[in-house]
């Protein structure tokens, strides 16, 4: 493939970014996707200081590739993990859930790139004055949260290519080559893909979840607790319970205590298939086995060549 701004950008072999997703992105996964010759990212957002000084070690040990570390800006101890992240020389931060004007400056005068990720052109123009090196866009049909104008990766991504300048990575909804060929002639640069990813052996997620991701279907994903956090869920019993919570008009202080603490550990760490939170995205219904994360990117590359090369003549 040949070089973009998003490659040169990160010093890449291809433009895919595999997404930093909570209690499945660790330094293994992270570093077998920068090894396969795209950009790995360690999740923070469901570590702690210490733990994730440690995934970034390791993963400096097990690649000498570039990776990333993304971080949720309304992580509690996120002062700490900045921190972390200056001083173990980590090059490349992904930012998401929060404003980019609050640690963009400080990271980029660390010679640090830093991305953020937005769910619609507002957010994407206020991260690029912000001064960030490049915006994640993500539709709806991404797993975990999501924003809450329920804008389609399709659709945000040529919205967004034709106001912003700075390079643009898609995601949400994307697991193939196909996908991935799709979302660069609609504007984008590179792609970002997280849920193709969970059902890998790297992957830090328990088995019970992957397999459930492998086995779900068209139409076994929905987005919930809007009130709170918009959040794309697999449906289990906990989906079920919150489901019928809303048939009593609850208040968002009933939703907050049917969630309590740890649900998404419980479901995608701990695999409480039943009352856990599984955040996962829709293109889900296309994952259908389990496979190293190497083979992953093989995969998906190849089919974006094939797909290129036979992309029909009018």
């Amino acid at each position: 493939m040949t070089t973009n701004r998003i490659t040169s950008l990160f010093n890449i072999k291809y433009p895919l970014i595999q997404a930093g997703m909570i209690w499945a992105s660790g330094w293994k996964l992270a570093s077998a996707v920068s090894n396969a010759g795209g950009l790995g990212i360690i999740g923070a957002g469901s570590m702690y200081p210490d733990v994730l000084r440690e995934h970034i070690q390791k993963c400096k040990k097990a690649t000498d590739k570039p990776f990333a570390v993304n971080v949720p800006m309304l992580y509690p101890n996120l002062e700490e993990i900045m921190e972390i992240i200056m001083e173990e020389g980590v090059e490349i931060v992904f930012t998401s859930a929060g404003n980019p004007k609050t640690w963009t400056p400080i990271l980029k005068e660390k010679g640090i790139t830093v991305v953020h990720v937005v769910s619609s052109v507002k957010f994407a123009l206020k991260s690029e004055a912000a001064g960030v090196d490049a915006v994640v866009a993500e539709g709806f049909e991404a797993g975990g949260h999501n924003g809450r104008e329920e804008t389609t990766t399709f659709t945000l991504i040529p919205m967004v290519k034709e106001k912003l300048q700075i390079p643009l990575i898609a995601a949400g909804g994307i697991a193939t080559g196909k996908g991935m060929l799709a979302a660069m002639i609609l504007g984008a640069d590179a792609v970002q893909i997280g849920s193709r990813f969970i059902a890998s052996p790297e992957a830090s997620s328990h088995q019970n979840f992957k397999q459930m991701v492998v086995d779900a279907e068209e139409g076994h994903t929905q987005l919930t607790l809007k009130e709170l956090a918009p959040v794309r869920l697999l449906k289990n019993k906990f989906f079920n319970d919150v489901t019928e919570l809303y048939t009593k008009n609850p208040s968002k202080d009933q939703l907050i205590e049917l969630l309590g603490r740890a649900r998404a550990k419980k479901g995608m760490f701990e695999g409480d298939l039943e009352e856990g939170e599984l955040e996962i995205g829709q293109i889900s219904g296309l994952i259908n086995e389990i496979k190293p994360a190497a083979e992953i990117v093989e995969e998906i590359i190849n089919d974006f060549q094939k797909a290129k090369e036979s992309l029909p003549t009018f």
